[in-house]
């Protein structure tokens, strides 16, 4: 099953940042995914295939 990834849905990547968190929010979707670190704040963009590659888990906003 293909995961389907929204703006607003929290990512929990296999790597954490260097703050200690492992979840990332969703704020631009697309061929770059652009994510904000939970813990800290920190917003990176990174290719669609990284993000697919190492997702542990997705949680859907409400």
């Amino acid at each position: 099953m293909e995961l389907v990834y929204e703006v607003g849905d929290v990512v929990t990547l296999k790597k954490g940042h260097p703050c200690g968190s492992k979840e990332w929010e969703i704020l631009r979707v697309g061929a770059d995914f652009r994510l904000k670190c939970m813990g800290c704040g920190h917003q990176i963009m990174v290719p669609r295939k990284m993000v697919e590659k190492n997702t542990r888990k997705l949680s859907k906003k409400i």
